[in-house]
This record gives C-alpha cells, structure tokens and sequence, in this order.
C-alpha cells in the first residue's frame, strides 16, 4: 500500500504528527493565511513567543511586553477567538498558553529567521 498525501478534508489521523504530507486546498490555505496574519502584528508576537516558553497569566505578559493590561488582553482575546490560545483558571487567574507545538515551531523559527534578516547571519537548512 502506497502513502498518498492527505487533503485538508482528509480523516484526522488516530496519532499525531510533526508534519505530514498536505496537498492545500483553498480552505487550508485560507486558514493558514488567517494564522498567520495573526503572527503579522509585532505586540501579538512578542505575546506568542513568551507564550513559546511556556504558559503565562496576563501580568507576567503585560510585564513582559511592556505593552499596556488593556492592549494585552484585547490581543489575547483575539488570539482565544482565532484557536491560537488556550486557556485554564488557577484561581483567580488565567493562565495562557499556545494551542499546540505546531505553534511554538512556528513562532520560534520566525523570530529565528527575523534575527537571521537584522543580523546577517547566513542561512543554513
């Protein structure tokens, strides 16, 4: 039996992956443009990559990002609402965190790759 590449619409796999082939149907291309114009405003950004690092509250972010509660909160809501966030109480507070490791990835290797751009260090594979 021969693997062929799975569709957008194709059945969810029973395991998990790191990557697997994908032939990107205008739905998935669609969602994917939508991630990453989420990426695409630099203080959502920098939230997403401390969050790369491991789960925070909105404070340690807010401290974090030097950006002002109210800012920080409505980017978070937006990035609950577009299912690049989770979320869980710990009593009175809220604990944020990145959906999946497909997102840590995928943050982490585009500030690598920014870095890379601003400090002229060559590419590699």
């Amino acid at each position: 039996m021969t693997s062929q590449p799975e569709s957008a619409s194709s059945t969810i796999p029973e395991e998990p992956s790191l990557a697997h082939p994908v032939i990107p149907d205008s739905k998935l291309l669609e969602t994917a443009a939508g991630t990453l114009r989420m990426l695409a405003e630099p203080t959502r950004l920098h939230l997403l990559w401390q969050l790369s690092n491991g789960p925070k509250t909105v404070t340690e972010l807010t401290d974090a990002s030097g950006a002002p509660r109210t800012v920080v909160s409505q980017h978070l809501a937006k990035l609950r609402l577009s299912g690049l966030v989770d979320t869980r109480k710990d009593g009175r507070h809220v604990i944020y965190s990145l959906h999946d490791g497909h997102l840590v990835r995928l943050i982490r290797e585009t500030i690598n790759h920014a870095d890379h751009l601003v400090t002229g260090e060559p590419a590699h594979d």
